[in-house]
């Protein structure tokens, strides 16, 4: 019997809090100070992680959605499960990855993946969100591409202004998990 949805993302809760979550003093990538560190990579880069992640980000796409994408490298696990697990299904989301600077030869390109129509509609995956600044400059290129960007959908919301900056430029966020239920659940985990 297949688990439910419900299951696998307690399932990625628990391997967020104890793979993904780190307490201490970080600089993060948006140069904020942070008391606390989240690096999903030892989850997205595991086998049962990345089924985990692809199952969950694939069952909150919209039906128009034609591909995933996101800047390199926190996304790339995430948009490649996403479209594996769409072909089992029957779909075909491709997987497109936003680089952070243009290929410097050949097809000089900033995405890299199946080129698709223009107005295709594609939806960019982030592994955590802060400011949302990574995520915005992949909305920005797939924008410049020609792609309509209806959301950003991420594993973990910092909710540290990444949803504001993303509702500025009409894109909406949404996540599996905000930053509380992961400091919920390692706290109640800690209670005798």
């Amino acid at each position: 019997m297949e688990a439910s949805l419900s299951d696998l993302r307690q399932e990625l809760l628990q391997r967020l809090c104890h793979e993904a979550y780190r307490a201490g003093e970080f600089t993060l990538s948006s140069g904020q100070k942070s008391t606390y560190y989240i690096n999903c990579k030892p989850v997205t880069l595991s086998a049962r992680g990345a089924y985990l992640v692809g199952r969950l980000l694939l069952a909150h796409l919209a039906p128009e959605v034609t591909a995933v994408a996101g800047l390199t490298l926190g996304a790339d696990p995430l948009v490649v499960a996403v479209s594996v697990l769409s072909n089992l299904q029957g779909q075909d989301r491709a997987a497109l990855i936003v680089r952070k600077e243009a290929k410097g030869h050949g097809t000089m390109s900033f995405i890299e993946g199946p080129v698709l129509p223009p107005g295709s509609v594609v939806t960019v995956l982030e592994d955590v969100i802060t400011t949302g600044g990574s995520a915005l400059k992949a909305v920005e290129r797939l924008q410049q591409a020609g792609y309509q960007v209806n959301e950003v959908l991420a594993i973990v919301d910092r909710e540290a202004g990444g949803a504001a900056a993303f509702a500025a430029v009409g894109v909406p966020l949404r996540s599996l998990f905000a930053i509380r239920e992961l400091q919920e659940s390692l706290a109640a985990q800690q209670t005798p």
